[in-house]
């Protein structure tokens, strides 16, 4: 099947090892990927602050580059969320554009789901992990996958070190950390408690932009805490990305 890898803004800034992580996994299961190259931001950061006509513009582009494709799959649930969910409300007023941004959506996959609701992937029996892990539950993610598939998928030799409070918020939320820092800070701060405590040093975040916000967070506390994707530890246990330095 021919599959258009949507690598999403802060995964091709930040982390592009993840999208090559995504597409290397994608193509050892099967997929011929491909890459849009005209494809830009979804529209999520103008659609929460309010800007629903720019982030309408940005939606109905990304119906016209993603066309044809059977599958768009993205690292981000986020990213994800916004296509699937946000998309088509934005685009109704407009049939044809809400009909696209409907077939869009379907379309539209989070990796981790991809692999194992398209691709029917037993991800837990791929997947190698070195060390003790503990894990971070992104909130956007809960419209694409529970806490429990999450948990489920990191349960390989032995069950992910629980944090004391799985389900809590880093405290990101795109510009609820510009608006109100102090507040933000806070919820970091709880977050990483809890992280630190499960005795783990490696943490799975799938989302960048939790991953940005845990990673600058933990350097400035001086914790000695890892962060990595799924799709990064899953190509290297397949073979197909070399363990990253330091790991």
């Amino acid at each position: 099947m021919d599959v258009a890898l949507f690598v999403t803004c802060l995964t091709d800034t930040f982390f592009p090892r993840v999208g090559l992580a995504v597409v290397r996994v994608l193509r050892h299961f099967g997929c011929r990927v491909r890459f849009p190259s005209g494809q830009t931001c979804c529209g999520q950061p103008a659609y929460n602050s309010g800007f629903h006509a720019e982030a309408a513009a940005l939606i109905r582009r990304m119906t016209t580059l993603f066309a044809g494709y059977d599958h768009v799959v993205t690292p981000s649930a986020s990213c994800a969320t916004m296509v699937k969910r946000h998309g088509p409300e934005l685009l109704a007023a407009d049939p044809a554009a809400h009909a696209a941004a409907l077939d869009l959506a379907a379309r539209t996959h989070e990796f981790t789901t991809f692999l194992r609701d398209v691709l029917h992937v037993d991800v837990a029996a791929h997947l190698r992990l070195s060390e003790p892990a503990t894990y971070h539950y992104p909130c956007h993610a809960r419209a694409e996958y529970d806490l429990a598939d999450l948990r489920g998928w990191l349960t390989t030799t032995a069950a992910p070190a629980e944090p004391a409070h799985p389900d809590l918020c880093c405290g990101f939320g795109g510009l609820f950390a510009v608006d109100l820092p102090e507040v933000s800070t806070a919820m970091l701060s709880d977050k990483l408690d809890s992280l630190a405590a499960s005795g783990a040093r490696l943490v799975i975040s799938n989302e960048g932009a939790c991953t940005l916000q845990l990673e600058g967070g933990a350097h400035r506390r001086g914790l000695p805490l890892r962060f990595r994707h799924i799709a990064e530890l899953l190509a290297e246990s397949l073979g197909l990305l070399p363990a990253e330095a330091g790991a």
